[in-house]
């Protein structure tokens, strides 16, 4: 009788376990890094037989570096604590120095079942004065380049000027060509106009080159 009612204990336990729903508190965690992070592993049901509370259930936290990557167990070391929460060992693991290669996505596991996960992204600590000197510099550099830039364009435009100037001193304006250039004509001591008539030949002559 003592065997069949711890085999209807077990059946019961069974299906309890099989309906148990694991919650995680925070879900996403995003700040800086050196500072302390606890994650906590909860059964999402309140309303749960007494017989769930009082089993003796251990959480396993695994690690993945997404939702639906692999997971990978963690164990307790410099850093990383496990410690009892509730009804369950190792319900919570607390960070005491939180650094850049902790950011994943963490999983606790009670009785076989995985929690819903928690996403973690740590981020360097910014120095302010740092950022200042930086943008200050920044700001440097763009003044720098618009005036390197401003005498490029300068220097290309008057070099183009000199040239231009160059190019007209050199230019020779050519000489206006006469069509009576040449040719002379002689005066036989007498007006140029009013002793045509001397050199006129009259009709039948024959040239001297004829």
């Amino acid at each position: 009788m003592r065997w069949i009612l711890a085999g209807c204990c077990g059946l019961a336990l069974i299906g309890l376990s099989v309906t148990l729903q694991i919650s995680q508190k925070p879900r996403f965690y995003g700040g800086r890094t050196s500072q302390s992070l606890s994650i906590y592993c909860l059964f999402s049901r309140h309303d749960m037989p007494s017989a769930v509370h009082t089993r003796n259930s251990t959480a396993v936290w695994y690690k993945a570096d997404k939702y639906d990557g692999e997971k990978e167990r963690i164990h307790e070391h410099e850093g990383v604590l496990f410690r009892k929460w509730n009804v369950i060992q190792n319900g919570f693991i607390h960070f005491t120095n939180v650094q850049i290669e902790d950011s994943g996505v963490y999983f606790c596991q009670v009785n076989g079942t995985y929690g819903p996960g928690t996403e973690v992204l740590a981020v360097k600590r910014r120095d302010v004065s740092q950022a200042a000197y930086r943008s200050k510099m920044k700001d440097g550099l763009i003044v720098i380049q618009g005036l390197l830039l401003a005498a490029c364009i300068a220097a290309i435009l008057l070099r183009k000027q000199k040239l231009m100037e160059k190019r007209d001193s050199e230019y020779e304006e050519p000489e206006t060509d006469h069509i009576y250039e040449g040719l002379a004509i002689e005066t036989c001591e007498g007006g140029l106009y009013e002793d045509l008539s001397a050199y006129a030949r009259t009709e039948g002559t024959e040239a001297p080159w004829e």
